[in-house]
């Protein structure tokens, strides 16, 4: 994954820092060993400048980048922290070309790992620094940074994969739902159908009753009228035979 262009500027922002550091030490040297350093404090001073305008250029870049929302806001907060010990450490490496710390002539283990100090004689070069970066080396500080978006942006992948697939089961979830309406509104009809076709049945039972009652009556009347007739025949039998 290639390097964005504010990490590349902030690199080469470090790397500058890093020489004015080493050129203060040799141009202490030379004033210690009564050389000339006026060569060197002309190109102190350029450097000096340049460092100051590139920290400017970064915060403009970040504030631009921040306010477009182009990074997570997490990573604006770390970049914009590597700017204020950027310009923390231009503030010390300007204190020290001055003669400005009490120390007038600081060691080149002071200037490049630290010194043993936390005070004005302390490191311009690291001063403030965390703890997972104190004592690595510029390639291994790079290097670290490089896995720290590596880590982030995985993340943001698992993140994405995460939201897809929830937008996918959204999906059946829907489509699933359709389903079981439609197959519900098959049912409310099956039922209407069913339920329209027992009132019929009802009612045809009803008749068939009431039919089944009048031919019951109509066939108790025929007996009685059949029985009747046989007595009356009886009697007139016998009326005749006396």
């Amino acid at each position: 994954m290639s390097q964005d262009l504010w990490l590349q500027n902030y690199d080469a922002a470090c790397r500058l820092a890093q020489e004015i550091a080493e050129n203060i030490h040799e141009r202490n040297r030379q004033q210690r060993t009564g050389g000339n350093p006026a060569k060197l404090n002309m190109t102190l001073r350029a450097s000096l400048q340049k460092l100051k305008q590139n920290i400017a250029q970064l915060r403009e870049t970040l504030n631009q980048t921040s306010a477009q929302r182009r990074i997570m806001q997490a990573e604006a907060n770390r970049r914009q922290t590597l700017v204020d010990d950027l310009a923390t450490r231009e503030t010390r490496l300007n204190a020290s070309f001055k003669g400005d710390l009490s120390e007038a002539e600081p060691s080149r283990s002071s200037l490049m790992t630290g010194g043993s100090g936390s005070g004005p004689a302390g490191n311009p070069w690291l001063v403030n620094e965390s703890e997972e970066t104190r004592g690595l080396s510029f390639g291994e500080i790079k290097h670290h940074q490089q896995q720290i978006i590596e880590a982030q942006d995985a993340g943001l992948d698992a993140l994405a994969a995460v939201i897809s697939r929830q937008k996918q089961m959204g999906q059946e979830i829907g489509n699933e739902l359709e389903e079981q309406n439609e197959i519900i509104d098959d049912l409310a009809q099956l039922v209407d159908k069913t339920d329209s076709r027992i009132k019929n049945e009802t009612h045809r039972v009803k008749l068939l009753d009431t039919k089944s009652a009048s031919c019951g009556e109509i066939s108790a009347l025929l007996f009685y009228c059949t029985l009747v007739c046989l007595c009356f025949i009886s009697a007139h039998s016998v009326q005749m035979h006396s």
